[in-house]
């Protein structure tokens, strides 16, 4: 057999390769080829070849014992599984790296038809033995590769899970505490604006906890929507924003919002959008400078802007700022969360986020949202 592999060796590749190109979404490349059919091949032959000479531990190291030896890999195991390791980083499925193995196996036993060459029992023995050791190595690192992608996928958006409620966490404790110093000082009524966004922060933190601990026990309930006042909406915002500006000795400038003018979904999400925004906003902005916070109507949508000093953006910072855990200035202080989280909540409502370069001045962020009509 060995001698009749050897002499069709080309002629049995492109019978393969002429079978792969046979299936949807498979292309017989290189990178593919490197340690699959080729190698199989030649490893095949000499295998063959060392036990027609009565060479078995020879044949044994080539190619394996039958069942194979997980623990001491043959050197067409090594060459399989870093074969099955390429199928799967180029996209290929587990029945895709048997159908490799398989096409040999068909190739050669139609051309020995077609040219008349007769192998022995003990031929196809080894045959066999060859391509059941190289399958089952190649099938082996494949699902090795592939269980350990899905497993660091999985960390991966647990991670960005557990970062995102850690981020408003520490968004809503740090307004809470503006909040409580400056009540703390004696001069605000527990009663005024103050007192409420306090108020606000400690429910908004008792509602993203229980929103969290419903998702644990795998009963949470869809957030509710409902349409409502943008103008409201805005200055709930601003009695938050307003505790961080005088924090980092900013000015917040608010424009007029028309009283007709309303928008719909979940008011918490989309105020914690609103917020992060802010927030952002001052944590980038220079020293003593002006945040601006406009909302306004565009035909049938609404606009929410958060325009920001902040000496424009670095190169190529529009295209990735939207990112989990992308920080793109130089404040790192943050886990690079805040307008990951605030896209996601606006998309989650039907709206668009984006962002608006202004090269040596700043950015403006802007909220859209459909325009909704309030009775």
């Amino acid at each position: 057999m060995h001698r009749f592999l050897s002499n069709n060796r080309d002629e049995l590749i492109e019978r393969c390769k002429a079978k792969v190109a046979q299936r949807p979404t498979r292309a017989a490349t290189e990178a593919q080829l490197a340690n699959g059919i080729p190698m199989f091949l030649d490893q095949l032959m000499r295998t063959l070849k060392a036990q027609e000479n009565g060479q078995m531990g020879e044949s044994f190291r080539i190619s394996g014992a039958a069942g194979g030896d997980a623990a001491a890999l043959s050197e067409m195991g090594l060459s399989a599984a870093a074969h099955g390791k390429e199928l799967l980083g180029l996209g290929f499925t587990v029945d895709q790296v048997v159908h490799d193995y398989g096409d040999l196996c068909q190739a050669i036993t139609d051309l020995a038809v077609e040219r008349d060459a007769p192998f022995s029992v003990d031929e196809f023995r080894t045959l066999n033995r060859c391509l059941d050791n190289a399958i089952a190595d190649a099938v082996t690192e494949f699902g090795f590769w592939r269980d350990a992608s899905v497993a660091l996928q999985q960390s991966a958006e647990e991670n960005e899970r557990l970062g995102m409620l850690v981020h408003e966490l520490r968004n809503y404790l740090h307004t809470a505490t503006l909040a409580f110093a400056a009540l703390e000082s004696g001069r605000l009524p527990i009663g005024g604006s103050t007192g409420a966004v306090l108020k606000r922060s400690l429910t908004s933190l008792a509602t993203l906890l229980n929103l969290s601990l419903s998702h644990v026990r795998a009963n949470s309930n869809p957030p509710q929507t409902e349409a409502f006042s943008l103008k409201l909406f805005v200055a709930e915002a601003t009695n938050s924003a307003s505790l961080d500006a005088s924090a980092r000795g900013c000015t917040l400038t608010v424009d007029d919002v028309d009283e007709a003018l309303g928008i719909a979904g979940n008011r918490e999400r989309l105020l914690g959008a609103l917020v992060n925004l802010l927030h952002n906003a001052f944590k980038f902005t220079h020293a003593h400078s002006e945040v601006t916070l406009s909302a306004f109507a565009e035909g049938d949508h609404v606009l929410v802007e958060v325009r920001d000093h902040c000496g424009g953006l670095p190169p190529g910072a529009a295209a990735s700022m939207f990112r989990p855990f992308v920080q793109v200035g130089d404040n790192k202080s943050g886990l690079g969360l805040g307008l990951s989280i605030a896209r996601r909540n606006v998309e989650a409502e039907g709206g668009v986020l984006s962002v608006k370069d202004f090269p040596g001045t700043g950015c403006a962020f802007t909220i859209k949202l459909p325009r909704m009509k309030l009775h």
